[in-house]
């Protein structure tokens, strides 16, 4: 179990960022850093008919401008929230925990937050809560560059690169379309939760090696 970390915001994020909450006692989430386009910070993937879809949160000004993570507001002249849930239900209607927490996601996507980071940090409690992971999670107080504290993943877990986090494996568990593609790594914890519902924690913390943690 490791005392602290150094994560980034993240719009449901993938299993990997949760598996390192699950094995920490304290994270830190970053909110001096300036938004990075194509990251997890405003966008999840999950597993369709048609194989893995991105879910992009739109966001105003951060796609052309350095814009501070704090000061991002979504973007609600598009209608995001309805494309979203729409394809979470098509994705995952037939998942055997769907109707257990599609109402914790259906509330934190429908409510209106104007900020990006808002949204995820509702995103991020709710399925803590869900999951049952009790990991103190506080914002960071200042910017520090890489390199200047021990486990520090805010770059690390990126839907561009491969997995670099020590001691990381996905451990294979059933999927909707599991017959289809086989299974899939490095999806949303939505795809993990609705598929495997109250093992969730358990799967979270097995995945990362006892020496890292």
């Amino acid at each position: 179990m490791v005392e602290e970390l150094l994560l980034s915001t993240a719009y449901f994020p993938p299993a990997e960022w949760f598996s390192l909450v699950a094995n920490s006692r304290r994270v830190v989430i970053e909110k001096h850093e300036n938004y990075h386009r194509q990251t997890y910070r405003n966008r999840c993937i999950i597993l369709g008919a048609n194989g893995p879809l991105p879910l992009i949160v739109p966001v105003q000004k951060g796609s052309f401008h350095k814009t501070a993570i704090t000061d991002l507001r979504t973007d609600d002249t598009r209608r995001w929230r309805e494309l979203h849930l729409r394809s979470i239900t098509s994705a995952y209607a037939a998942a055997p925990f769907f109707e257990y927490y599609y109402d914790m996601i259906r509330d934190v996507i429908t409510t209106q937050y104007s900020f990006l980071l808002d949204l995820n940090n509702a995103a991020i409690a709710a399925v803590c809560e869900a999951i049952g992971i009790d990991s103190e999670i506080k914002y960071s107080e200042a910017f520090l560059p890489e390199g200047l504290r021990e486990n520090d993943y805010r770059y690390c877990i990126n839907p561009k690169k491969p997995c670099i986090v020590k001691g990381y494996s996905d451990i294979p568990y059933i999927q909707v379309f599991g017959e289809r593609y086989g299974f899939t790594p490095r999806l949303s914890i939505i795809d993990l939760l609705l598929n495997n519902g109250p093992g969730t924690r358990a799967l979270l913390q097995g995945s990362l090696a006892a020496d890292n943690c």
